[in-house]
């Protein structure tokens, strides 16, 4: 059996992330019947709340599956084997959206991008514009708004004003796991048609309970898939028979003390305010991203990144998200100098010191490790991880300036 150090684990790898007190103990109660009317306005309530957090109006059906679960749900209700998708890619989930839609018999196409940059929407625009073959055109465009391996983040807005300058009428799905709860999100006003989320990260949640926001679109189209013969063949996820019965019934039973625990999150966040929590996460990120521009000196490599590998050269720490812009507010992915290893960092950290940090996924095992910086922070939690960081590095040996906590704390002082 391991032995960790005395003390609390500091956990700040990106998901599932910390969970209050309070949901835990939401969750600690005897079984209640989920036709007890009771239970079924908490569900209606608990409903509500993620309702607001996706700033949707539309429908919303719930999981007792992670967000992976949820995926599949808005592919295999929407689209047909044979039809043909358009996945934007952004790192290690945009890659598994794509293998799991070509699992389950759809044509898939990737529109490359390299993921510390992220798409480029001029190219995006060029590809729709030229999809003009009506019986094989892309039905639906799959993007991941907050890539947690990679901790970049995607314009969805201006994704949707693409698609509405180049007329395309495909469905547009975003992945919203890493992302919801921990900065702003405008389902309706974004035009988005299926939302993908879970219920372990901005939630505060443990993991479980997946969900989609589905707009009036996407229905229609679930809806005339069921008719078509052709249609995806589905059962757990079948959203006609969920959507039988208000609020939602399950196939078998409701995860009842989920919905106890996302209540919960739901009175937190209401308390907290959700714009308050979006400036809380944007300040301990520019905090975070102070700590490592100061580690790695302003160093700035060539490296780029894509499913193919990793090509240039790291020569100091460095955030791998290239644009400032679409840094995550959720999660930091850093790169680690050529030589050095991010995993020996992560087990040498975890077991000196207690604190869990998150790893390199894919092509970026070994070179990169992540601190997420989402969910149920705050500024004293923040500064303990990064300054352990900092000891653990010093400890392996990777080259790095001194001073990263006391950069990020002047981040912080600024606000």
């Amino acid at each position: 059996m391991t032995t960790r150090p005395r003390g609390r684990n500091f956990f700040f790898a990106p998901g599932p992330t910390n969970i209050p007190d309070r949901i835990l103990g939401a969750m600690h109660r005897p079984t209640i019947d989920f036709f007890d009317p009771s239970f079924i306005e908490l569900q209606k309530f608990a409903t509500d709340g993620v309702k607001r957090l996706l700033k949707t109006k539309q429908h919303m059906l719930f999981y007792a599956a992670n967000g992976h679960g949820a995926w599949e749900a808005g592919l295999v209700n929407c689209f047909s084997p044979g039809e043909r998708v358009l996945v934007i890619e952004s790192g290690h989930f945009s890659h598994h959206w794509s293998m799991m839609a070509e699992e389950l018999g759809l044509e898939v196409e990737t529109l490359n991008a390299d993921w510390r940059h992220g798409v480029d929407l001029k190219v995006l625009e060029a590809h729709l514009k030229a999809d003009k073959d009506k019986d094989k055109a892309i039905k639906g465009i799959l993007v991941v708004h907050n890539e947690t391996a990679t901790g970049l983040s995607a314009p969805i807005g201006d994704i949707r004003k693409v698609m509405d300058k180049a007329k395309h009428p495909a469905l547009l799905l975003a992945d919203t796991i890493s992302s919801l709860g921990s900065f702003d999100f405008r389902m309706d006003e974004w035009g988005v048609d299926i939302v993908v989320g879970g219920s372990q990260k901005g939630l505060m949640m443990v993991t479980g309970l997946g969900f989609t926001g589905i707009s009036a679109k996407a229905m229609a189209r679930a809806e005339k898939n069921t008719e078509n013969s052709t249609g995806a063949r589905k059962s757990y996820f079948n959203w006609a028979a969920m959507r039988a019965t208000e609020p939602q019934r399950f196939p078998g039973t409701t995860p009842v003390h989920l919905f106890y625990g996302l209540a919960e999150s739901v009175k937190i966040i209401d308390e907290e305010g959700l714009d308050n929590i979006f400036k809380r996460h944007h300040r301990l990120a520019n905090a975070t991203r102070a700590a490592i521009a100061h580690w790695g000196g302003g160093t700035k490599s060539d490296m780029r990144i894509s499913l193919a590998g990793m090509t240039g050269k790291v020569e100091g720490i460095e955030l791998l998200c290239a644009d400032a812009a679409r840094a995550s507010d959720s999660v930091s992915a850093i790169l680690v100098p050529d030589g050095h290893d991010a995993q020996a960092l992560r087990k040498h950290a975890l077991e000196r010191y207690n604190l869990a940090l998150g790893g390199g996924l894919g092509p970026l095992a070994g070179r990169v490790f992540r601190i997420g910086h989402l969910g149920d922070l705050n500024e004293p939690m923040l500064l303990g991880a990064l300054a352990t960081t900092e000891l653990a590095m010093a400890d392996r040996g990777i080259p790095h300036a001194a001073g990263g906590v006391n950069a990020a704390i002047q981040a912080l002082r600024k606000g």
